[in-house]
């Protein structure tokens, strides 16, 4: 347009961009009382659907308001593409964000529907937001008529040398990736590592997987030393596992007699204590004819690794006590030491698992 501005124009501009800003604020206004009734719901699709909305709607009323309004001004052929071309790159600019935003928090929302402890995988988090943002970066170009192919050339040539000298922290990328890719390991599994470290998996990022000890201390482990390493994990198959108590009664005990007390308390600690499975049938196993007493084995189910200290806390102290009251005797080892004149029985106590060593006695 040449021709000249006029008063009626700047008032018709005026009104369509105040008309685009009053509908950008009533629009924020409507998804914030949007989102009050979202949080209420179970499902957490709606909370992302409303944050993305809530940020693309009122700029693209703002931005057609804005438009409008370049409209209705007498500007020139070029100042007019320009201005369309401008508000063009803000309205994508502000998709790319929302949109980065929306699908990093339906990954987030994806690697924690899980049970155990919260925690999150930011490795796949990072890399989609990554991507989204690269996408819209080069639609942007493309929008300002900016040509991208001698910018892809020129980034193929470039990835080459920045790979090879990034080949460790491509390697623990694309570990990370085969872990979660392969459910090897997931955010929230309580592992062990063959080189004794043990804890609930946190995060597994682009880079390392942290661990959370039960001392509550971080262990940070390379995600190429974690696919490589043996490792036990204790969430899979199934989060639910068994342990064994090791026990020993004297000879002159009533197996019969302690196998139903034994078993009398299993019930009571599988019934009493938090993260007990209450279904549990007691197993009692006799196995062993030892030195100083019989030995058998009782088998207890736990809801989860890390609850296995408190039941067998629990189980020790109410089976000691159950013991006492029945009369049933839990021997103290007993060792013969020979020397030269004979022999004779001295009785020591011993930690379980301790190696059994005798000194020599020497008689002058």
């Amino acid at each position: 347009m040449n021709r000249t501005l006029t008063v009626d124009d700047l008032v018709m501009g005026g009104i369509a961009l105040a008309a685009g800003l009053l509908a950008a604020l009533a629009l924020r206004v409507l998804f914030r009382w949007l989102r009050k009734h979202a949080d209420r719901t179970r499902w957490s699709g709606d909370d992302l659907i409303v944050d993305v909305l809530r940020t693309v709607v009122p700029w693209a009323a703002f931005l057609g308001g804005a438009a409008s309004a370049g409209a209705a001004l007498p500007l020139t052929r070029t100042v007019q593409r320009h201005v369309n071309q401008s508000l063009t790159v803000v309205l994508i600019f502000v998709v790319t964000l929302a949109a980065a935003r929306g699908i990093a928090g339906v990954m987030r929302s994806v690697t924690q529907s899980r049970p155990g402890v919260a925690g999150s995988a930011t490795i796949f988090v990072n890399i989609t937001r990554v991507l989204v943002l690269a996408i819209g970066f080069l639609v942007v170009l493309q929008t300002l008529g900016i040509s991208i192919a001698p910018m892809l050339t020129a980034l193929g040539v470039g990835g080459l040398a920045v790979a090879l000298a990034l080949q460790d922290t491509l390697a623990n990328l694309f570990a990370g990736i085969h872990i979660l890719a392969s459910k090897t390991v997931q955010p929230g599994d309580y592992i062990r590592l063959a080189s004794g470290e043990e804890g609930y998996v946190e995060d597994i990022n682009w880079r390392q997987t942290t661990v959370r000890a039960l001392s509550n201390n971080l262990i940070v482990v390379p995600n190429g030393e974690l696919a490589r390493t043996n490792m036990t994990n204790f969430m899979r198959p199934e989060q639910e596992l068994t342990i064994l108590v090791q026990v020993g009664v004297a000879y002159d005990s009533d197996l019969d007699q302690v196998e139903r007390v034994t078993a009398e308390v299993v019930a009571e600690v599988m019934k009493d204590v938090e993260g007990a499975l209450p279904d549990h049938e007691p197993v009692i196993r006799f196995h062993t004819f030892g030195d100083s007493r019989i030995g058998f084995t009782v088998i207890l189910g736990v809801g989860e690794f890390s609850d296995q200290y408190r039941i067998k806390h629990e189980f020790i102290k109410r089976l000691h006590r159950r013991y006492r009251r029945e009369g049933i005797r839990i021997p103290a080892p007993t060792r013969t030491v020979a020397i030269q004149q004979g022999t004779v029985s001295i009785p020591q106590q011993r930690v379980p698992g301790e190696a059994d060593e005798i000194a020599p006695v020497r008689l002058d």
